[in-house]
């Protein structure tokens, strides 16, 4: 491999885990991580027609059900891990039925 190859893919090793912090987490958390963040982006979503609003509440069903639930569960199993507690605290509990 030439060097330019092995330096490029380096580079490209760290900007991937800048991009998705969530590696450094438990399996679990990283999960919950990656449907949160789904469940939170469809509730944003705006339902400008039928079909949308539809393929929305499915989405938000997929996603969001549940999500309360396993928070507060993520929270007692990591409470004596700092780096885990915090990036589940910086998700709103009680997000399912609020509406958003």
């Amino acid at each position: 491999m030439k060097p330019l190859q092995s330096y490029l893919l380096a580079a490209l090793a760290c900007i991937s885990t800048l991009a998705h912090p969530q590696a450094a987490l438990p399996a679990d958390v990283s999960r919950y991580v990656e449907e949160r963040d789904l469940c939170e982006h469809f509730l944003g979503e705006e339902p400008y027609d039928a079909e949308r609003r539809k393929f929305l509440e499915k989405s938000i069903n997929q996603y969001c059900t549940g999500t309360d639930r396993k928070l507060k569960a993520l929270k007692l199993k990591y409470k004596d891990q700092p780096q885990v507690l915090s990036r589940l605290n910086g998700y709103e509990p009680g997000i399912e039925g609020t509406g958003k």
